[in-house]
């Protein structure tokens, strides 16, 4: 099922972001970084039928032009573009679920504009800063990146795997990453290595303010991510903010995979 999506864009300092609504109702947003709204197309349309539902594709990413391409894109600016978007939107306090590199964006948000947010749902995100061995993945993940830079973009990959202990056949591995991408595809790409991972992995939240913020935490777990190393960092975001994890279907991206019962667990959460 499909449902009628507006898409547009919002500039903002520095960039141009392309964002999509669909539906009708209370808002949620659907972040990423550096997945793009696309990828959440599956949930947005199963969530859209008694909701207003807000994607967008990060700044540096796909359709959201950047002024300088050379410059980093961090937690705290992708922030201050949700923060724009949500106001331009103008539909009140939301519901905000992001994933990944968009679960860290959740985070800086609510540290900034805590009023823009009812309920914020960080789903995986990779703080490497709250682990207890953040010094040796810092170290890999600069030499992942030197990988990348070097053009052995596969190498690369298999290092991110490594790092994130995310476990994938030989030969699914080699259909996605054994040849170089292509056109935005690759420019994506490079721009997730070079000017985005360091700044998301780094980021250290403020708890403090999280906890002070009136709004509603649920850190978000996918069921099957056992062991890897968003498990590992969504659990000590929960400890250290004083909530027990939620679990979600599926694994780091099972929103995309099962958006079904990724959407119904997700109507549970905001019906509790």
């Amino acid at each position: 099922m499909t449902t009628l999506t507006t898409a547009t864009t919002l500039d903002v300092p520095g960039a141009r972001l392309h964002y999509e609504l669909r539906g009708s109702g209370p808002l949620i947003a659907l972040v990423g970084a550096p997945m793009d709204a696309t990828a959440f197309a599956p949930l947005a349309d199963l969530l859209a039928t008694d909701h207003t539902v807000l994607t967008t594709d990060p700044r540096g990413i796909n359709r959201s032009s950047v002024d300088h391409p050379d410059r980093d894109s961090t937690p705290v600016e992708r922030a201050a573009d949700l923060a724009a978007l949500l106001r331009h939107v103008d539909a009140g306090p939301a519901t905000v679920l992001g994933s990944s590199g968009g679960a860290v964006t959740v985070l800086a948000l609510v540290e900034s504009a805590p009023e823009l947010v009812h309920t914020a749902i960080p789903h995986e995100p990779p703080l490497d800063e709250l682990l207890p061995d953040h010094a040796d993945l810092y170290d890999r993940t600069e030499q992942m990146i030197a990988t990348y830079l070097t053009g052995d973009t596969r190498s690369a990959w298999k290092q991110f795997m490594e790092i994130g202990n995310l476990q994938m056949p030989d030969e699914v591995f080699e259909m996605f990453f054994g040849t170089p991408r292509e056109g935005q595809d690759a420019l994506d790409e490079h721009f997730q290595f070079a000017h985005m991972l360091r700044a998301t992995v780094r980021f250290r939240p403020d708890i403090e303010a999280l906890r002070a913020a009136p709004t509603r935490l649920v850190v978000g777990i996918g069921e099957e991510s056992a062991g890897e190393l968003c498990d590992r960092t969504s659990r000590a975001l929960a400890d250290l903010l004083g909530i027990e994890p939620t679990l979600f279907p599926g694994d780091h991206i099972g929103f995309a995979q099962q958006p079904e019962a990724f959407a119904a667990r997700l109507r549970e959460i905001l019906g509790a």
